[in-house]
This record gives C-alpha cells, structure tokens and sequence, in this order.
C-alpha cells in the first residue's frame, strides 16, 4: 500500500481527555509512561502496550484483515485451482479440491469475522500451543477483535490446515510460485552482488592491519544494508509490483545505499559492528524472514561472515511450512541454492554473470557440507506468540539460541514480534521493547534489521517520530524507512545449564 493510501494509518488511538484542574498537582518520580507494564501482568491479550486490533480504523491492522489478507486468500487460491487444472490422477484432484474448499471455508470466515475456532490436529509440532493459546486468551475473540498479529499469524495457520489434514497435499505452498518468479525478476540486483563476491574475499596486497580493520568495518557496513533492504520485496506487500519496480528496490549501488542511510531512523550499526569485530571463529544466527532476493542478501552476508573470520558457524532458523507470504521454508532454502547452481532463472544474463552465480551456490552448499552453515525449523515459529513468550513456550529453543555470541532477526513481522506488536512510544529502548529477550538470563544479543512496514515503531527519538507523523502520515507502512537495533542482551551472560553440562 501506498504511502499516499495510508492517510492517517499511523495516528494514536483516541483518548478520553479528563479536566483535572481542581485536584492536586502530580508529583514527579513515579515513572512515566515511557515503561510497559510488569511481566506478570502480560499476556497475549494484554501486551506490554495497547495492543493493535484489526478493529482500530487507524491502524494498519484494518487495512490488513479487512483488505490484504482476503486478498492474498484469493490468491492463494486462485493459485491452487491452477494446480489443480494441472492434475490427471482422480485421487489427488478429488483430494485438491476439498483443500480448496477449506480455503473458501477460511475466505467465509475472514469476511464474516467469525470467532477463532481450534486448530485442528494435523500432527504438526504446534498444535498444542496454539489451541492452549486460543483457549486460554482467546476464547470467543473474532478476526477484527484479537490483537493483529495474533490474528493475521491464526489465518496463515489455518491456511496450512487446509492442506495438512489432506492426503497427498500436506506439503504443497500456495506462494511458491509466486516467490520463485519474484526472484526471477530480480536479476539486475543478483548479479550486482554475484560478480563482487564470487571471488573469496581478501585484502588489498600489503595492507596493514589498521588497514584491514578498516576494509572490513566498511564492508561490513555495507553489507549489513544489503542486508536491511532486501527486506523491501516482501510478497504480501508488494503482489502487484511490476519488474521495474522490484530493480528499484533491489538497487545494491553505493550511490543508493548512502542515499538510504539517512532513512534508518534508529542505527546501531556501529555498535553492532564494536560487537561482533571483538568475536572471532563465533557462532551467529539468522531468523529468517523473506525467500527469493533477502535469502540472497542474507546468504552474502552470512558469506562474508564466515570469511572473515567472525563466525565458524551460522544457523539459519526458517519456517516450517508456507507462512506469511513469502517467508522462507527448508523447499525455499533448497530451491534458492539449487537453482543458482543449476537453474537457467535468468535468460539475458552472460556468461560471466552465471558462473559468478554458480561459483556462490558451490561455496554456499559446502557450508552446509562442512556443517558451517545449518538450516533449522522449529515449530515455535510458526505460533501466534509473541517472542516475549520464547523462554516460557519453547525453553529448548531459547536454550540454543542462548549459546549464539548474536541473534539477527529479519524484516517487519520478527520485528513486530519481538516488540509484542503494540502502541508503544517511539522512543522506547529496544531492549524494554523486547522484554525477555533482552533482560532473561543468558539472553543473547539480538539484532534487529527492519524495514518498517507497521505501526509499531521503537528506538527512535519522540521529536523525529512526531514530524513524520505530521509531515508524511503513512510512513510507518511505506517501507521507506528502517532500523537496525542492537540488545546487548543478559551483560553478564550467566551459564545456561544445558543437559547436566554447563556452558558459559
């Protein structure tokens, strides 16, 4: 959505204002309002701050339930009548078309706003905590009337029900081929990055070493923007872009990225970069966020990363089935690699360009031989929990994340996630944004690399968010705007007992 439709999207919500001149002046020294509310009294209804709620007309919430989620719905299938017109065998298209039923059954409900229902058993590792979240907060809640987050996360959820309870389409992704020609179209900016990094990365001949901490501080900062921006093609946004478009977006060029820093509005890149130049043979790890062009861009990052002897190992945490669009799963993960190293995506590239392509997909699959790079799935991604919830509902995830030296979490819904998605003032600190995640025992520090494509906005100053709420209302939603936020976590980082072993 345009940031010209958004008119108004980013006001707060409306107050009832009270005369209170006949009582006694406030006192000062009681805390402001700055500060959530304590941990014992958040809960996935009740988050830290006003939660959003498809209800609140000025909110990118309404737009999303009452809009863009029937509209990606439709989609979706349209998609698996495709599929189906495909078939020859009787079985698997009688099996087809009752998941295609389903999702009209899910379209009926999204439009009527009817009550959140129990996910049904379809075996997956999340069933339970969905049905104990819905039971326990969430009973007799609506579409429109549970928080946003929660609710959009529940109509993905249940989406993948429509196909997991099937017999011969379990597994099928609705937006695959969607993601694959997204990606097909991005070749100007793939190759931008192809033919700059095919090649091992080394210094300049006789550098000194101020030198080469100097080159590696400026690659870094670069890529770490790569990073940042290739967030900007994310499916359930941008469904209709053109190719044009998408090469816009995309653009890697020096000339582009100094043009775009000033629009990161909250940036502890340096910061960052103190971190992690002090931590050598390391372990870092990816939670992931868009297939196509990003995992691209996170995968030359995670490249360089390596290579420059930051990290020995780095683990790459994606979805376990087809999830919000365009967010990576294993068959994305596979598909991206493989086609690089085998494909013929890209009909006008030279042959130069390709096998600088290749010469990446060959680097990149040894990292996975080599065990340097690992790709994971746990089924606590796919949740309506906020990430708040990590150390309570997935112990043994927090666990492992815990032994990461950093945990870098991609694109606007992790970020919405780690903040619990509510109305919480700009200026707050990111580490109280992320609650748990930051003051928890042996919390690793978590990075934050977002386009901003919501309401909720943290770690920017109160002054700068007020003159973009007056001079440009719907830049919360526009995607022209970013942070990169560090938590250094728990400071003292406290031994995590780990299976009778204790590891610092």
């Amino acid at each position: 959505m345009s940031a010209t439709g958004a008119q108004g999207l980013a006001k707060p919500v409306h107050k009832t204002v009270l005369n209170l001149g006949n009582l006694p002046p406030k006192r000062a020294g009681f805390g402001g309002g700055s500060y959530p509310r304590t941990p014992s009294r958040v809960d996935p209804n009740n988050p830290p701050w006003p939660a959003y709620r498809g209800y609140h007309e000025f909110s990118f919430a309404h737009e999303t339930m009452g809009k863009r989620l029937p509209t990606i719905l439709g989609k979706a299938i349209d998609d698996t009548i495709k599929t189906l017109n495909e078939q020859s065998k009787e079985e698997s298209m009688v099996d087809l078309l009752q998941c295609i039923e389903r999702m009209q059954e899910l379209m009926k409900d999204l439009q009527a706003n009817a009550k959140l229902r129990p996910v049904v058993d379809d075996g997956e590792g999340d069933v339970a905590l969905w049905n104990k979240e819905l039971a326990k907060y969430f009973r007799g809640k609506t579409f429109m009337d549970a928080p946003w987050f929660f609710a959009e996360a529940y109509k993905y959820r249940r989406l993948h029900e429509c196909f997991s309870i099937s017999k011969h389409w379990k597994d099928y992704d609705v937006f695959f081929r969607q993601k694959c020609d997204t990606f097909s179209r991005s070749g100007t900016a793939v190759f931008e990055l192809s033919t700059r990094f095919a090649e091992p990365f080394h210094y300049e001949a006789n550098a000194s070493e101020d030198e080469k901490v100097k080159a590696r501080k400026l690659i870094f900062h670069e890529l770490t923007q790569i990073c940042l921006w290739g967030n900007a093609t994310d499916l359930s946004l941008l469904i209709n872009m053109t190719e044009e478009d998408i090469k816009s977006l995309q653009s890697t060029g020096g000339e582009h990225l100094a043009a775009t820093e000033k629009n990161i509005l909250g940036n502890h890149i340096d910061r960052i970069w103190a971190l992690l130049s002090n931590i050598k043979d390391g372990r870092l790890d990816f939670v992931l966020d868009n297939a196509g062009f990003e995992l691209y861009c996170d995968c030359v990052y995670a490249d360089w990363l390596i290579q420059s002897g930051i990290a020995k190992q780095i683990r790459f945490h994606g979805k376990r089935f087809a999830w919000f669009v365009s967010d990576v799963t294993r068959k994305d993960w596979d598909w991206l690699l493989n086609s690089m190293m085998y494909g013929s995506l890209f009909s006008t590239a030279t042959d130069d360009q390709l096998q600088s392509l290749r010469q990446l997909a060959v680097r990149w699959k040894n990292y996975e031989k080599e065990g340097k790079w690992v790709y994971e799935q746990h089924p606590f991604w796919c949740t309506g929990y906020s990430f708040w919830s990590l150390p309570s509902e997935a112990p043994d995830l927090f666990l492992h994340l815990s032994e990461s030296d950093c945990v870098f979490f991609k694109g606007d819904l992790n970020h919405r996630k780690l903040t619990y998605d509510c109305q919480a003032p700009s200026q707050t600190p990111f580490d109280i944004a992320i609650g748990p995640l930051a003051s928890e025992d042996g919390a690793p520090p978590v990075v934050s690399l977002r386009t901003v494509k919501s309401d909720v906005v943290v770690g920017v100053d109160e002054a700068t968010a007020a003159r973009l709420d007056k001079e440009e209302p719907g830049w919360r939603i526009s995607g022209k705007y970013a942070v990169v936020l560090l938590s250094e976590g728990d400071a003292e980082r406290k031994p995590v007992q780990l299976g009778g072993e204790t590891r610092p």
